[in-house]
């Protein structure tokens, strides 16, 4: 006999995930009649289930364009699981005093099963858009997907750089190739436009006493604020605070200082 049919299970949760499943699906907020059309709950009905999602913060409602997204309290859940809330918590006020000191958004990228994943953002331009948010999985040719590839362990990452190295054509594998040996050596990814037109970003790892990648603080902003190399004054600010975080966390490295000129 089947076990799947022994299973008891409450047909209203189960309705309750599927409307988050259904939301997470979507690279967009949905609408409520959109909610309703995809779900085929009936109206009334979904009022209860948003509601109550969005009280216990699994979702968030949007109330300017009555939109709903994933709420933070899935985003506390996913970077428990992922055992990354130490990291967030120590690194956030590193975030805060970037984007304060170079007018930029200061976003902190962790490693999950699936890629790297945004885990917190501070922004110091709430008009720019770019093109992600808390959650996002990021991209290898992202700053922070370059980051990740060059110095998460190869077994790691071994899925997920071949799935994402196979939508790039021959000769971009052999630049991405090239380009990691520079990220390997100075510790500093720069990524131009891999979102949103207009928006670049610059990435520095952070590692532990075990040497291991923790995580990868990254730098957004528009492409003309943003250095393409690691002797910028703005990429030494923030790579000396990644420095500061790292020996927060027990690394501390044998390597020379990044060269007045590359």
């Amino acid at each position: 006999m089947d076990n799947q049919k022994n299973l008891q299970m409450i047909q209203s949760l189960q309705i309750g995930i599927q409307i988050v499943e259904l939301i997470a699906q979507h690279e967009h907020p949905l609408k409520f009649a959109e909610v309703q059309e995809l779900s085929g709950v009936t109206k009334s009905n979904l009022y209860k289930y948003l509601n109550t999602l969005t009280h216990f913060g699994l979702l968030y409602r949007d109330k300017k364009q009555g939109t709903y997204s994933l709420g933070s309290k899935l985003i506390e859940y996913g970077i428990t699981a992922i055992g990354s809330k130490d990291v967030i918590g120590t690194v956030t006020p590193y975030l805060r005093e970037i984007s304060r000191h170079t007018s930029l958004t200061a976003l902190l990228a962790v490693w999950t099963p699936g890629g790297p994943v945004i885990a917190n953002i501070w922004s110091a331009n709430v008009g720019l858009n770019i093109g992600a948010q808390i959650g996002t999985l990021l991209p290898l040719m992202s700053a922070s997907g370059k980051i990740f590839a060059a110095f998460k362990d190869v077994q790691d990452i071994k899925e997920w750089k071949l799935k994402e190295l196979g939508k790039l054509s021959e000769d971009h594998r052999k630049l991405f190739k090239e380009e990691q040996k520079h990220i390997l050596k100075y510790g500093f990814a720069y990524a131009a436009e891999p979102l949103v037109s207009h928006v670049s970003s610059f990435s520095v790892p952070i590692f532990n006493y075990k040497k291991d990648i923790l995580a990868a603080l990254t730098v957004v902003g528009f492409s003309e604020s943003i250095p393409h190399l690691p002797d910028d004054e703005v990429s030494l600010y923030v790579i000396n605070c990644v420095k500061e975080i790292s020996n927060i966390f027990g690394y501390h490295p044998n390597q020379t200082e990044i060269p007045d000129s590359i």
